[in-house]
């Protein structure tokens, strides 16, 4: 049986509970710019990929990577290359 890219394709509510070890905070309601397109989308509403090597995390617009996440040895890499601004509330 072959799997599908839209079989590992889920939403932005998948990565809440990593975001939170991250940032000790509700994320999914915090509002991302995607520097390719420029789209504002709250992070509960962008594409997931969790099988890869990491997190993928990509525009729901223009399907641009907006944010790595890997995880691994007690720590985290962060890569927000791709979010212009990431806005939330303390």
């Amino acid at each position: 049986m072959t799997v599908q890219q839209s079989d590992l394709k889920l939403d932005g509510n998948a990565i809440g509970g990593l975001l939170r070890e991250i940032f000790t905070m509700e994320m999914t309601t915090a509002e991302g710019t995607c520097a390719s397109c420029g789209r504002v989308a709250m992070v509960g509403e962008v594409v997931v990929y969790v099988n890869a090597p990491g997190t993928v995390v990509r525009c729901p617009s223009c399907d641009a990577v907006l944010m790595r996440i890997v995880q691994g040895r007690g720590k985290y890499w962060l890569d927000l290359t791709g979010v212009r601004c990431l806005e939330f509330s303390a």
